[in-house]
């Protein structure tokens, strides 16, 4: 069975990922033990926020045809990646993302949570990079990607700052 997605789905998902994260970061501050940590989430979840309006503005950008039209991808390997992703219904740790905390986590397991979702987003914009229509901003995806791997490095670097 061939699996199939066109770009608007691609990005559609793309600004699922990016909403969820927004939401967790702000879950988090919500909780955070002191203003510098509740700061630093805030500061995750408005990057988070410009990314989504990214993602908005390039799936604005596609053609009729390009929402359309099924990506080329003989071999099957990210429509099958995709799939997966888009069948994910959670992070690591937490049944989804948008769950609410219960306020008693600690802050070394949000990040942990964190940089796993981090990860799992870098993985997706890496396997979209290449579907992406250039004329739509492959590009910004890379932008993305960079960014996203720059939040996890500071995750673990504050990760390792608390244990």
């Amino acid at each position: 069975m061939s699996i199939t997605f066109n770009a608007d789905e691609i990005f559609e998902m793309a600004e699922e990922i990016e909403r969820n994260a927004e939401k967790f970061y702000r879950q988090a501050a919500k909780i955070a033990p002191d203003k510098e940590t509740k700061k630093y989430f805030l500061d995750l979840a408005v990057m988070e926020a410009g990314h989504l309006i990214t993602f908005e503005e390039m799936r604005a950008q596609l053609s009729p045809q390009e929402k359309t039209q099924s990506l080329f991808d003989p071999d099957n390997q990210a429509a099958l990646y995709l799939k997966t992703m888009a069948d994910s219904r959670g992070w690591e740790g937490k049944a989804s993302p948008t769950d609410e905390f219960y306020g008693d986590e600690k802050i070394e397991n949000i990040l942990k949570i964190a940089v796993d979702a981090e990860k799992n987003s870098v993985v997706f914009y890496t396997g979209i990079k290449d579907l992406v229509p250039p004329k739509v901003g492959k590009d910004k995806i890379e932008a993305i990607i960079k960014e996203e791997l720059g939040h996890i490095a500071a995750l673990n670097k504050r990760l390792a700052e608390l244990i």
